[in-house]
């Protein structure tokens, strides 16, 4: 395939192409309008844009099936050695270059899937956010999970599990609540048992990218691209807020349980310097969806929007489970009171009848 596309590339001018298609693409809206582009595309282009977009998604599986999990055992590896080699830590950086990379093609893919009507181009000030966003996210999260397994080894399993679990059923529950017809025009050569294993292909792939880092791509089975045309902010602030959290937890339990191994470690500097990493590319992220993305003049809102109605529902869930436990202290403390009068009024009505009595008898 390589050998074919420089093929292709090297004589694309030298032949002239039989065959040209016109594509129609939309600009990005200026002062509310938004004009329409026709272009031509010979035989040679469409080849090599079939040849790029398979590369794209081929960089993407290579970095989150092989270099992740590379990644993971080369610095569960250092540390369970005591030791950094040269040769290993070019691994190492080479491997996260490589998964940063992967993200970053990611997110491309997602953005000219989304807006494939439009003629998009990406600012390089966009490909610095997305580098050190996901350059952060990434490296962080594999030295939490590092870190928690190295000190809990057996219940690091569990917690991956659960992770790539919940990630993988995620898109089927969906498709199943959603009541859609099975996907049929994947690929008309493949029968229904082979759509079902390229689509659980898919969700593998897509539970492996979550759990590393936010997939820009999100899953939706009964779309005939596969993939969540609509930008869905309440569910990236979710998983970001919940995997921040997690982080936390992670690294708290590394916190408590760590061995002797770590005495010549800043604990508590270490501890800190990760969630401030995590944080970090979350910062990144917000400043490319909110000044560097290349469509955000069609954003219906803004993340930051977002993010305050995000916290507004929170807040109000908070002041409606505050308000309740109030309201259930007050009921206890007037059922109280009420029990008080009660035992008052007749230890009253005790004491009258026993002066009552006593009257009568020295009567």
């Amino acid at each position: 395939r390589c050998v074919e596309a420089f093929y292709i590339y090297f004589r694309a001018d030298r032949v002239e192409d039989p065959y040209v298609s016109i594509t129609k693409k939309r600009q990005m809206p200026k002062d509310g309008y938004s004009e329409e582009i026709e272009k031509e595309v010979g035989q040679a282009e469409g080849k090599l844009r079939t040849h790029r977009s398979a590369f794209s998604r081929a960089s993407v599986i290579q970095a989150f099936l092989g270099s992740a999990p590379q990644l993971t055992l080369q610095l569960y590896i250092c540390i369970l050695q005591q030791e950094v080699t040269v040769a290993r830590s070019i691994f190492m950086v080479l491997s996260l270059l490589s998964i940063v990379y992967g993200a970053l093609r990611c997110n491309i893919l997602a953005i000219k899937i989304k807006y494939d009507d439009y003629d998009i181009h990406v600012k390089p000030a966009a490909y610095l956010c997305i580098f050190m966003w996901r350059s952060f996210e990434i490296a962080t999260r594999v030295t939490v999970l590092v870190l928690f397994g190295s000190v809990l080894r057996i219940w690091v399993f569990l917690i991956v599990l659960l992770n790539f679990l919940g990630f993988f059923f995620y898109p089927w529950i969906l498709f199943w609540l959603s009541r859609s017809p099975f996907p049929e025009n994947i690929e008309k050569e493949l029968s229904r048992v082979g759509t079902t294993i390229v689509l659980c292909l898919l969700t593998f792939l897509y539970a492996g990218i979550n759990m590393f880092c936010w997939s820009a791509a999100q899953v939706e089975l009964n779309d005939p691209d596969l993939i969540s045309k609509s930008q869905n902010w309440y569910r990236m602030t979710v998983y970001y807020i919940l995997r921040l959290i997690e982080n936390a937890f992670l690294l708290l339990m590394w916190y408590i349980y760590r061995t002797d191994f770590y005495l010549y470690v800043c604990a508590p500097m270490l501890f800190l310097q990760l969630l401030i990493g995590y944080c970090m590319g979350i910062f990144f992220m917000l400043v490319f969806y909110q000044f560097c993305h290349p469509c955000k003049k069609l954003f219906s809102s803004s993340i930051t929007e977002a993010l305050l109605s995000c916290f507004k529902i929170l807040y109000f869930i908070c002041q409606h489970h505050k308000s309740t436990l109030l309201t259930g202290k007050v009921a206890m403390k007037s059922s109280e009171n009420t029990d008080e009068a009660r035992g008052s009024s007749k230890t009253i009505d005790s004491q009258n009848r026993s002066t009552h009595q006593s009257v009568s008898s020295n009567a």
